[in-house]
Order: C-alpha cells, then sequence, then structure tokens
C-alpha cells in the first residue's frame, strides 16, 4: 500500500533534528519523534530502499501506528507538531480527591473504627468513603497513596508508654535524672542503671531442623514450658559496663542480694552508688534490712543513692536500651533450662564488655521543657 503522508525533510529542518537527538535535556518523546522523522524521510540518501512503518518501529522499538501517526502531524501540522505529544481526544480524568475529600479521608482514618473491628484497613476505608458518598468509587491503592502521602498508617497499632500531662512529680523526677546523665564520669559516685525482665525456659519437644539453602530454620509449634526466671542488668553507661544476672525469682531479697553485689563486689571502691531504677515495690531500703543484720544492710544503705523514674517514664532508664539489646540479641529464641539461659547470658555480657558499648544521653532538661511541654503545669498567675 503506497503511503498517503509522506515526510519531505529540508535541509535545515534534518539538521535541526539530528542536533535535538544529540541534546541532553530533550525530552525522550521528543527523540523518539525525531529519529522517526530521520528515518521516514523520503529525501534521505542512505542507499536503500525507503524504510517501512514496520521496519522504522522495530528499530526504535515503537508500534508501527505510532510512526504512522507522527508522519501525519507533520503533513497536517508541520515540524513542531509531529515533535510534540499526540493531543488527548478527551479531556484529562479529575483526581478523585480535592483537598476537602482528602481532608475527609483523614479525619476518617484517624476516628475509632466502626462496631466490630478492631482497626482500619484500606478496602474498609474505600467502602466506608463510597457508603458516606464522599467519593462516587475509589480503589484500596487510592486510598493508600493518599494516606502515605500524609503520612498515615491506620493499619498499624503501636504500644507506648503515655506520661501524664501537667504532672509536677513526673517533671521533677524526670529533671532529676536527666541532671544526673549529664554529669561527667566518677569512679567514687558512679551512676548506675539497673532494670529486669521475666523470662519463659522454653524447651523444644522435637529438634529444629536446620537451616538449608532456599529454607530456613524450622521450629515446631509445640513447646514444653519449663519454668520462670527473672534477668537483674546493671549498666554504667559512662563506661560501656554491664552485669545480668539470672535468678529463679524477683523477691526483695533477691533484689537485696543483687545490690550487695553490685556494692561489694563490682564497687568495692566507691563512696557511693547512684542508683536508677523503677518504681517496683521492691527496690526499697527497706528490702536491705529484710535480707541482711541491721549492721551490714546499714553499711549497704548508706553507700546507695536511689533516684526512681517517674510512673509512665521508664523510657528514662537507660538500662531499658541494654535490657532491649539483650532481649533481641540473646533471647530471641527457645532457652529450655535455667543453667543454658545462665551460660548463655554470660557469653553475651562478656562480649558486650569487651566491646565497650556504650549509651550516649544527649536529650538535655531545655530540650525537655520545650519538647515535653504539655507535661509541665501551667502556672497560673493571681
Amino acid at each position: 500500500m503506497n503511503k498517503i503522508y509522506l515526510v519531505d525533510l529540508t535541509e535545515s529542518e534534518r539538521s535541526r533534528l539530528t542536533a535535538l537527538i544529540k541534546r541532553g535535556t530533550t525530552p525522550a518523546y521528543r527523540i523518539r519523534n525525531a529519529q522517526i522523522l530521520l528515518n521516514a524521510d523520503i529525501t534521505a540518501d542512505d542507499g536503500g530502499p525507503p524504510k517501512t512503518d514496520a521496519a522504522i518501529a522495530s528499530y526504535l522499538h515503537c508500534h508501527a501506528k505510532t510512526v504512522s501517526n507522527v508522519r501525519k502531524r507533520f503533513v497536517e501540522q508541520g515540524l513542531e507538531g509531529a515533535l510534540g505529544r499526540k493531543p488527548r481526544d478527551t479531556p484529562p480524568t479529575p483526581p478523585i480527591f480535592d483537598g476537602e475529600k482528602e481532608a475527609r479521608l483523614i479525619t476518617l482514618a484517624c476516628s475509632t473504627p466502626p462496631a466490630g473491628r478492631s482497626r482500619w484497613t484500606l478496602q474498609l476505608l474505600a467502602d466506608t468513603l463510597i457508603e458516606l458518598r464522599i467519593v462516587e468509587g475509589v480503589s484500596a491503592s487510592t486510598v493508600c497513596r493518599v494516606l502515605k502521602k500524609n503520612e498515615l498508617r491506620p493499619h498499624l497499632c503501636q504500644s507506648w508508654v503515655i506520661p501524664p500531662e501537667e504532672n509536677g512529680e513526673f517533671v521533677a523526677r524526670m529533671e532529676d535524672l536527666i541532671d544526673l546523665y549529664q554529669r561527667p564520669s566518677n569512679p567514687k559516685v558512679p551512676v548506675i542503671c539497673m532494670d529486669e525482665q521475666p523470662l519463659q525456659l522454653i524447651k523444644e519437644v522435637r529438634l529444629p531442623l536446620s537451616m538449608a539453602p532456599n529454607r530456613p530454620v524450622r521450629y515446631d509449634y509445640e513447646y514444653q514450658r519449663n519454668g520462670t526466671a527473672n534477668a537483674f542488668l546493671f549498666t554504667e553507661p559512662l563506661n560501656g559496663w554491664r552485669r545480668v544476672s539470672i535468678r529463679e525469682r524477683k523477691t526483695r531479697r533477691d533484689w537485696a542480694t543483687e545490690i550487695r553485689t553490685l556494692l561489694v563486689e563490682d564497687y568495692p571502691e566507691a563512696e557511693r552508688v547512684i542508683l536508677v531504677c523503677d518504681n517496683l515495690n521492691i527496690h526499697t531500703q527497706g528490702a536491705l534490712y529484710e535480707a541482711f543484720p541491721p549492721e551490714e544492710a546499714a553499711a549497704l544503705r548508706k553507700r546507695l543513692e536511689i533516684h526512681p523514674t517517674p510512673k509512665h517514664g521508664s523510657w528514662l532508664n537507660i538500662a531499658e536500651i541494654e535490657l532491649s539489646a539483650f532481649t533481641r540479641q540473646c533471647l530471641n529464641r527457645r532457652i529450655g533450662d535455667l543453667e543454658t539461659l545462665r551460660v548463655e547470658t554470660k557469653h553475651w555480657e562478656t562480649n558486650r564488655n569487651v566491646r565497650q558499648k556504650e549509651v550516649e544521653w544527649q536529650f538535655t532538661t531545655a530540650e525537655a521543657r520545650v519538647k515535653l511541654k504539655r507535661l509541665y503545669p501551667q502556672i497560673k498567675m493571681k
């Protein structure tokens, strides 16, 4: 079939198209259209027969209809019309969400989910938008794009320690601990943080299958509960030291025994030890008198200065950071007996102490008074 629209380029048009192809900032569609015109030029002297639309399309990796359309636009609209995009036959589809509808979606995602549902899902949000006639139709993926743009994730729920607002006792203890963490290292008066964690001893009933190519380690879903234990963790953040003790129980006597080990064995040369711990009822100096004779308890008490964290303020205890690392690095598996747990814990403690992993506390009182302003009581002047 003879071509209806023939491309006959002038010398200046050919030079312009050649220069356009070599330019690095030209849009890809203009480069493609320029290459189509140069290859379809009937006056081009390349020593061979004229190229067909199919041959040009195969060479440029496009559709033959695209080549035909570019030739047609060149004849009807000139060079600039051929280099541009094909005009739309219909106006572009308006976006589903304008500013008002997007705001209503955000409000819905931040609200309480309907009765019988624990959380909002993307499909539930899409269905609710249609039911409320906010939009005529929308897919879950479109809802996802809007929420992602606004950094909202209604499908997630996170457990958090929420401090009380306008609470003088909370901010007093918070600032006390922040001031402690700003002190330089002092071997005579070290600052020690302690925390504890209950543990379950989980025993395997069947041997796990070892890892193989394209297959991870496999554990049987069945297990045997083999009792409980408790980990007492002490750490001196400025010197990169920590000690983890595994005990069968968590009683006042157990805590008092750990405190004696801290004062007598870990820091025998210290005049006084500042201890940061939470408000658990066993963390009192009275526990020393319940575990030891009065003379020994009094000697320990005089060297111990307790600074408790505020209620709902456990994040102020640096020992929680160490306890989190201990849980992830050592306890994230099944350990079936107390002796194995103690051996594995000792290996973790030794390795971490050799590396002297420190915690650099950088949160200051000045920052707390700005970022946590809602926690401070509002003084009303008379």
